[in-house]
């Protein structure tokens, strides 16, 4: 299957993305959707950010992954690129990969940072998402 770059502006800078779609477990039985969006702002030698995005679907069926649907638009993109570089991320460096963690990236309307995909140990996605349907 082809990989699909996207293109965005912001901050005077063209930036070229891509979203993968995966899925995370919780501690339980439940699968979660899970997009990982990664973003240059200079060519694909530059210093890539990085995201891993846990959705707030609560759907039914299966379990959540299943008829979840959810990707991220540009603005919710744009959104990661500003706070990014609010943080230091310089996409100019060369080589490398800036990451928003669950402590550093910010909420997104639809989504959430979760380090599950990376760490195992991080904190269950199944209780941060029911969390967020209930804020």
């Amino acid at each position: 299957m082809r990989t699909r770059l996207r293109h965005l502006r912001a901050d005077d800078r063209d930036y070229t993305w891509r979203a993968t779609i995966g899925s995370v477990r919780g501690d339980g039985a439940e699968l979660h959707r899970c997009v990982r969006v990664r973003v240059w702002g200079a060519g694909k030698n530059g210093r890539a950010l990085e995201a891993d995005l846990l959705s707030k679907a609560t759907s039914a069926g299966w379990t959540p992954a299943a008829t979840d649907g959810s990707y991220p638009a540009s603005g919710d993109v744009r959104r990661l690129v500003e706070h990014a570089r609010a943080l230091g991320w310089d996409p100019g460096a060369c080589g490398g990969t800036f990451r928003l963690t669950e402590e550093t990236g910010p909420e997104l309307p639809g989504f959430l940072i979760t380090d599950r995909v990376r760490d195992p140990g991080a904190p269950d996605p199944t209780e941060r998402v029911i969390r967020a349907s209930e804020a």
